[in-house]
């Protein structure tokens, strides 16, 4: 006899039907994969501003006098670079340098911080978190189902936010806050998944309704729309981020993925030190690398990449940039050393379509500082 679980849904899953949300399951989760089509999504955060249930996200709180000394232990990146009211993207690597997931570490006060986690492997790091607190001071509290979230990203992120949340305007890129909304204690990131400036809203799941619906309705005058997840999966490859699962896992290292800028080998000792200082040093056998096609054609996860007529790997993620309107892609290439302009070709439906390698990320948006 086979069990099977049946989806979760979030507190925004009936204002996504009544929008004409079109359903999928993602990771075990019924979220709208698009509203009114994919490239109009895509194209209203890369000029106005979109709006995103990311509710799925999980958030753990880690609290207490050796607080720090935890997240410092189980991140790659130096944690004690940021103070209160800051965040940092960060790896969590395993023994081995793989990475058990990667998140964003909040520092809301000395000794507290909000740890926000992929929905996917949420319960995987709180167990994970669980087992390397044993013997420090610190309290784990995960509050993933008690929390929403809603990213309103794109140019005109700002002007959206300001009547919601004015003084969340003062946030610089990862600033963080606690605010009450609608009187109840709510926190809200200056980040995003999109490659454009924007703003994360965690909220209760008590309001969460209500802070969509007045985003979405302050935020339409301005060109603002419903996004789903395949305008945030095209928008986020353009931008270079890595999702977990695909580009990421546990079987690859950080400096493999070609993030290598997130290991902060000054800060100390930390879990998979060891690993990553030797590939830092020696150098990895295979690197994240983008391809971008140069004919027409929709690359997919899994297709192969041959380099010299060999398959030097195949791709991870993968999908038509509606920006750059071409073929892109991510993949894991045995060729580390590949310089960008390098003649490729992806195996598409048994045809090999001619392709090149490109730096990542494949696009960086006129509205962002250089890095940020």
């Amino acid at each position: 006899m086979t069990t099977t679980t049946a989806p979760r849904r979030t507190a925004l899953y009936q204002s996504h039907k009544l929008l004409g949300g079109k359903i999928v399951d993602f990771h075990g989760w019924e979220l709208p994969v698009q509203f009114e089509s994919i490239l109009k999504e895509h194209g209203a955060v890369r000029g106005r501003c979109g709006l995103f249930d990311v509710s799925h996200m999980g958030q753990v709180f880690v609290t207490g006098s050796d607080a720090l000394a935890f997240l410092q232990k189980v991140n790659a990146n130096d944690i004690s670079r940021i103070g209160p009211g800051k965040a940092v993207y960060s790896h969590l690597p395993n023994e081995k340098g793989g990475v058990v997931d990667d998140v964003i570490v909040s520092c809301l006060a000395k000794d507290r911080y909000l740890v926000v986690v992929n929905a996917a492997t949420a319960d995987k790091d709180f167990a994970w978190f669980k087992n390397h607190a044993r013997g420090l001071d610190v309290s784990l509290e995960n509050k993933s189902d008690f929390f929403g979230m809603v990213a309103v990203q794109g140019p005109k992120a700002a002007e959206v936010v300001m009547f919601l949340a004015p003084k969340a305007l003062a946030l610089p890129r990862f600033g963080a806050m606690e605010l009450m909304l609608y009187g109840l204690p709510s926190f809200i990131t200056r980040t995003g998944y999109t490659g454009e400036d924007g703003f994360e809203f965690i909220v209760p799941n008590e309001i969460v309704v209500r802070v969509w619906e007045d985003l979405l309705a302050q935020g339409r005058s301005l060109g603002a729309k419903p996004c789903g997840l395949g305008a945030r999966d095209t928008l986020r490859l353009e931008a270079g981020y890595l999702l977990y699962g695909e580009d990421l896992d546990d079987e690859h290292s950080t400096c493999e993925a070609n993030y290598g800028w997130v290991v902060k080998l000054d800060k100390g000792d930390f879990i998979g030190r060891d690993v990553l200082a030797r590939q830092k040093k020696e150098g990895v056998r295979r690197r994240l690398t983008g391809v971008r096609l140069l004919e027409r054609g929709v690359p997919r996860s899994g297709a192969a990449v041959l380099v010299e007529g060999r398959e030097a790997g195949k791709l991870c993620s993968a999908t038509y940039s509606p920006t750059l309107a071409a073929g892109i892609g991510v993949g894991y290439l045995d060729r580390p050393d590949l310089a960008a302009g390098t003649k490729a070709a992806v195996v598409l439906h048994g045809r090999e379509v001619q392709a090149e390698i490109v730096k990542v990320p494949f696009y960086q948006s006129p509205h962002l500082k250089k890095g940020a």
